[in-house]
Parts: C-alpha cells; structure tokens; sequence
C-alpha cells in the first residue's frame, strides 16, 4: 500500500489504528484504514479530538461521559461516534508521544508475540505487530466492549421509551358511563 501525506483527517469507519511516527522533528500520525494508509501532519490524539467534534461532541465531554458509565479514570477508550460504533482505546496514556490509538470493531484477534509485542489481525485480515503488551491490548478490549455495552443499552432504552410514547394504547374506557354508576351506587345507599 502507498502512503499518501493527507492535511485533514477524520475517523470513519475505514479507520483500523493511528500510531504516531517521528517525522523528521514532528511527531506525525500514521493512519492504517482498511484498503489505506495516510500520513497526517497532526499527532493521533490531535485526529481523535478532531473526530470527536466533527461528529458534535468534544472529547473532553466524551471522556467525562465514559468514566460515568464504565467507572474508569485511566486510559479510557472514546466513543467517538456510537451510533456508527466508532469506539477507540488508546494503548497508553493518550498524551505520550507512543500511544496508539485502535478501532474496537476491527480488531479480529489478537496474540503475544513478545513481552512487549502483540500481533493484531484486523477484520480485513491484515496483520499488524505493535509494540504493546497483550495484557494492554486484552485489558483495553474488555473496557472498550464493557463501554459499547453500556452506551448501547441506554440508546436502545431510550429508543423503547420513544417507540412506546409514540405508539401508546389510547386511554382504556368502560363501554358503560362511569358517572351512572356513582349516581346509581349513591341512590342505592340513600334508600
């Protein structure tokens, strides 16, 4: 594959990793989509920030929102776009100059190759060896599922309660009139 130099980027849902390279005395992103390669001028936490807003939310709200609902503080994964299942996890703290940042949903499997090293086979069954541990990469998998869970159940809930104010029974009524009954009830109690 040919890597093109790109100026803008946003995460879609080609988008299998971002992983920062030294360009020349930049730090740069390389960026592997499922039939591409780009390098972008910006640095990947840069591109997830940018992608969090282009779809209408900040990241720092994004992040806010993951710690409510998966309780976690540290190296917590980002849904940037839930509804199109973009949820990434970065494999360090985001802000060091190694971290990569990996798309949940491409991720086929993944194995240790070395203490520091971990083979990712990625749907489109491109293999991929970074240097991360496997216990990072298991760890940062189940987060990142514990989250699209938990993000997931609350739209579909909100899609329920929406369907049924939508679609709620008309209001139940008696074939007879209520009003005779009480009228009919107080009669009989006067006699």
């Amino acid at each position: 594959m040919k890597q093109k130099k790109i100026e803008e980027y946003e995460i879609n849902s080609c988008t299998m990793f971002l992983q920062s390279i030294d360009y020349g005395s930049k730090v740069y992103t390389n960026v592997f989509e499922v039939e591409d390669e780009f390098i972008s001028p910006f640095k990947p936490l840069d591109i997830v920030k940018k992608s969090c807003d282009y779809f209408g939310c900040d990241y720092e709200s994004r992040k806010k929102g993951t710690r409510q609902l998966i309780g976690y503080s540290r190296k917590i994964p980002i849904a940037i776009e839930p509804t199109s299942h973009l949820f990434f996890f970065p494999t360090t703290s985001p802000n060091r100059p190694e971290c990569i940042w990996i798309s949940h949903d491409h991720v086929e499997y993944y194995h240790r190759i070395a203490p520091q090293q971990t083979l990712i086979t990625f749907r489109n069954k491109q293999s991929h060896l970074l240097p991360v541990t496997f216990s990072t990469i298991e760890g940062q998998m189940l987060r990142t599922s514990l989250l699209k869970t938990k993000l997931m159940q609350r739209i579909e809930e909100n899609g329920r309660k929406l369907y049924y104010f939508m679609n709620k029974p008309a209001d139940l009524k008696a074939s007879e009139n209520l009003d005779q009954y009480g009228k009919r009830f107080y009669l009989k109690d006067k006699k």
